[in-house]
């Protein structure tokens, strides 16, 4: 008999800062989840491994806050985040913390390694040190605005508005946010990942990855192609994994250096819990594994170069077949923001009598933000959970249990001489299993909802066309093919949908009397035999009210004033005269074509039609929108702008935008004819 196949998945590890929200689950936690639940089917040896964050700044930022110790923070969002995955159905094998003895060891072990090899470089530098708090600021501890988009609120260590990965000393108008003064210049002395260094061992590794996500690949080419610096790997602070040299006393391991050793050390950990310490070598150490990182976007360089650097440069570790990041999502159409409070806390969630894991599990998997940013809304959920789940799921599954129920003496008919439609809708069983197989197998999640909800629809149209309700009178054999096979879809779909609706689909199982130990290979158009009694049980999904979503709604709006009751609005300019206004001439107009300028990360070039000819215009805003999403737009021009040369392409005029207090951009539309004038 053949090995099982060994799977190790991770998910990014959450700060210990916080609660999670609708964000971090849509992010990084669900889609390994489906894809754990479904492998396990498979009978492949999966271990699903995850932990508490509990090194990074935010937690001293927050300890600070609160004026307790980082401890006391993450001992309590590490039981709280791990208690609100249980009851969303994550199934983590192991769910560990990098302040455990294990994870410190395992930590000092590779550094040490990677020193004893001569990898690293020493380097004193200047860093910014705040002389009021007496320390050195580590990235997350300065603020200032983003060299990139101009975000006067980025971090010094990324821009949460554009993305932009960025080091301290590259921000404009940096603070403290321990002090909220200006920083000064201080040397200090710091060990480096020459990542440039090792740069071509990496890219023929990356060059070896195939079936990576677009988004994925995208940023990591363009890292490479932008050339890898060097990357500190410790830190001068008092909370982490302690610097294992006699030599670097105050100082610390980089959280983004420890924070996926993580993953190994939870593995350990798991393997002891197991009563096999060993065990964790085959998952790291076996060529066999085939490991996956299940991430969000800001996580990508992390995941893609300096953690398979570090596990190259160790040896004897396998690296990732794959890393399926998705994008971020938003929320009502703005970004999600806990400063700002909006966001949906999912403990909060869990809070309202009528809502369910299930319900959530179902709709961010059909908005799942796999290779763009996408958008939850409330009113899309009660869409999803009403005219989906409730409508078609539900109304297909009760609509089969209850005839039989009614009028075959609660049993399975006997299938007697099926015509070409029974034929065609039992074999759906097995087409349709093939394609959801196929979507699990390449990260698609959200075809594979779609496609398992297509086998309800096809049933739900069978059900209609074949009227049971009138041949249970006058043709009972036929009536009772019907039965059979709608009964053989929802027992199919029972299984199917295991991996998204776990807690439901047991429920469903149980009234057709199917084990939870199911196989993949058990789904197939003949799971109930004949005679077989079936139970009509309880509806399996409740319409959600209108009222309920717009008290959801009104929930989120409330939360956010509370965080920020002043609008985030720059300053008005200084006045101008009403002749320098007149001087503008400004235009309706309609886009016609748009394209992204090679080699540039944020400009689209635009042919505009503004009625009296058609313009070429160039704008830098291909981080905000899709080139392809572009034409049609309606748009308001400055169509006597002097021509400007951006990138080697001119631009003749520019388009008006508007910018909220999330940085996101919206166009100035007019619904006026192109070429009507703006007053």
């Amino acid at each position: 008999m053949p090995n099982k196949k060994r799977i190790l998945v991770t998910s990014a590890l959450p700060y210990a800062n916080g609660p999670i929200h609708l964000g971090h689950l849509a992010g990084a936690y669900l889609t390994p989840d489906f894809y754990c639940r479904y492998k396990r089917r498979t009978d492949a040896d999966v271990a699903f491994i995850c932990g508490s964050d509990e090194h990074g700044v935010p937690i001293t930022i927050a300890a600070e806050k609160e004026g307790v110790s980082p401890q006391d923070i993450v001992d309590r969002y590490h039981e709280m985040n791990k208690k609100v995955f249980e009851d969303f159905g994550i199934t983590f094998d192991y769910y560990g913390r990098t302040s455990s003895k294990v994870h410190h060891e395992t930590s000092r072990e590779f550094f040490t390694n990677l020193h004893e090899k001569g990898f690293f470089k020493k380097k004193t530098e200047e860093q910014l040190y705040d002389p009021k708090s007496d320390m050195f600021l580590p990235d997350r501890y300065v603020k200032g605005t983003c060299p990139n988009c101009g975000f006067e609120e980025a971090y010094g260590d990324q821009c949460e508005n554009c993305g932009t990965s960025l080091s301290p000393t590259e921000l404009k108008n940096p603070v403290s946010a321990l002090s909220g003064e200006k920083p000064e210049l201080k040397k200090t002395e710091h060990w480096y990942m020459p990542l440039g260094d090792v740069q071509p061992k990496l890219e023929k590794w990356i060059d070896s990855r195939e079936n990576w996500k677009p988004n994925v690949m995208g940023q990591v080419k363009s890292w490479l192609n932008d050339g890898l610096a060097d990357r500190a790997a410790t830190r001068d602070l008092s909370w982490g994994v302690p610097v294992p040299l006699d030599e670097a006393k105050g100082k610390v391991l980089y959280v983004w250096f420890d924070a996926p050793i993580g993953y190994v050390s939870a593995t350990k950990e798991w393997a002891q819990e197991q009563g096999k310490p060993e065990l964790w070598k085959d998952f790291w150490q076996d060529e066999d594994t085939e490991l996956y990182h299940f991430i969000g976007k800001d996580n990508i360089v992390f995941h893609c170069i300096m953690f398979p650097v570090v596990l190259m440069e160790h040896g004897d570790y396998v690296l990732p077949k794959n890393v399926p990041a998705n994008e971020f999502l938003n929320l009502e159409g703005k970004k999600l923001s806990t400063s700002r409070g909006w966001a949906v806390w999912l403990h909060e969630y869990l809070d309202v009598e009528k809502f369910n894991p299930d319900l959530l599990r179902y709709a961010l998997g059909t908005t799942l933000p796999e290779s763009k940013d996408s958008d939850f809304s409330w009113k899309d959920f009660q869409t999803r959970v009403n005219t989906e789940l409730a409508d078609v799921l539900g109304n297909f599954t009760n609509r089969s249990l209850s005839f039989t129920a009614n009028y075959a003496d609660g049993k399975v008919p006997e299938l007697i001489e099926p015509s070409d439609l029974d034929k065609e809708t039992l074999q759906s069983i097995r087409d349709q299993k093939e394609k959801i197989t196929q979507a699990y197998e390449n990260f698609r999640f959200k075809e594979a909802i779609n496609e398992t909800m297509n086998l309800a629809r096809i049933g739900n149209r069978y059900f209609t066309e074949t009227e049971p309700w009138k041949t249970r009178k006058d043709d009972p054999v036929k009536c009772g093919n019907t039965l059979y096979v709608s009964l053989q879809i929802s027992a199919a779909l029972s299984c199917l949908f295991d991996p998204i609706l776990p807690a439901k689909m047991k429920q469903l199982r149980a009234q057709f009397g199917l084990s939870d130990n199911f196989s993949w290979d058990d789904i197939t158009p003949n799971m109930l035999e004949k005679g077989t009694p079936v139970n009509q049980g309880d509806i399996l999904f409740d319409k959600i009210e209108d009222e309920l979503i717009e008290e959801q709604i009104q929930k989120l709006y409330d939360k956010a004033k509370a965080a920020d009751p002043t609008p985030d609005v720059p300053e008005l300019k200084d006045d101008i005269e009403f002749g320098d206004f007149m001087k503008l001439d400004l235009r309706a107009g309609k886009i016609l074509t748009a394209e992204k300028i090679e080699k540039s990360d944020k400009l689209i070039k635009f042919t505009v039609d503004i009625g009296l000819e058609k313009r070429q215009i160039v704008s830098g805003i291909a981080k905000h929108f899709n080139a392809e999403d572009l034409p049609g737009q309606k748009v308001s021009v400055v169509a006597n702008l002097a021509p400007k040369k951006l990138m080697g392409v001119e631009s003749q005029g520019m388009i008006l935008m508007a910018e909220d207090s999330e940085g996101n951009l919206k166009f100035v539309e007019t619904d006026a004819e192109p070429g009507s004038t703006i007053t």
